[in-house]
This record gives C-alpha cells, structure tokens and sequence, in this order.
C-alpha cells in the first residue's frame, strides 16, 4: 500500500492533468487512484478485479468510469497498463515505479517482476547497434514454474 502522501500526490498530478485536459474532476475518478495504490506496490489488477473490490469497499462506480479512470491514470504517468500473453489488460501504480520486467507462469497465470541490469546492458549495446538512445522496454517470460498443481494456485 502506497503511503498516505503518494496518494496525495498522485492526486495532485491527476487534478493539475484533468484541468489541462479539460476534463471533470470526479469523486469517482479520485476514487479509483485511492484503490489502485491501496494495491500493494507490486500487484497487478484487472478492471473486472478493481471494480469488484470497490463495490466491497462501498463505492458506487461502473466499470466503464473505471476503464476510463485508468485511460487517463496511464497517460498522465500514474498508472502503467500491461497486456500479458492472452490475459486481459493488468494495472499497476506507476507514481514511485521502479522499472522492471515480468515473469507469467502459463499454467497459473501468477505473475513475478524482476529486475536484471544485464538487460540494461542489452539495451545499451542494442541502442549502440541501432545508433539509438532506448528509452524504455518490455520484457515478458513465459514459462511453466514448478509449483506443484500451480494452475490452482490464485492468480496475482
């Protein structure tokens, strides 16, 4: 869970984008960034999952408010938005990310994030090779973890 003054200050930074945008500024909005970073920091949530643990929390909100929350949470820099393999569009708090890579089990869909500064080697000789500055990228592994009976495990 995010402390108290990184929610606020991803309040901040959605408030001063909405009114650039041009846009309202919702309850139901601001709601949203309140559950995505009571998310632990490396918890990736789906709109069906958020939406069901608002209503529990007492919110009364419709997914598509969500859907379009989350749009505006990923182009302003508050959320990060991954699509994993054949699963549906997973979130993440972006306010204090730490970039990373991810591991999905294909029988438990359990997802792991790593970090490896060989890969920011690759990266450095792939921008050289390409007489490019990379800025950013995504790495994604698949693979059958041990985990007996894994695909009963609950999906992360």
């Amino acid at each position: 869970m995010a402390e108290k003054s990184i929610i606020e200050k991803a309040k901040k930074i959605f408030e001063n984008y909405l009114v650039r945008q041009g846009s309202r500024k919702t309850p139901e909005r601001f709601s949203v960034i309140d559950e995505l970073y009571a998310l632990p920091q490396d918890e990736h949530i789906d709109v069906e999952g958020l939406f069901l643990r608002m209503r529990n929390n007492g919110y009364s909100i419709s997914r598509a408010t969500i859907y379009n929350t989350l749009d505006l949470l990923v182009e302003c820099g508050l959320a990060v938005k991954h699509q994993f393999k054949d699963k549906v569009a997973l979130y993440e708090q972006a306010l204090t990310y730490k970039h990373h890579d991810h591991y999905v089990c294909n029988q438990c869909r359990k997802i792991l994030e790593f970090s490896d500064e060989r890969i920011n080697l690759i990266k450095e000789e792939m921008g050289n090779a390409f007489s490019s500055h990379i800025t950013s990228h995504s790495l994604v592994l698949y693979g059958d973890c041990q985990i007996r009976n894994c695909e009963n495990l609950p999906v992360h």
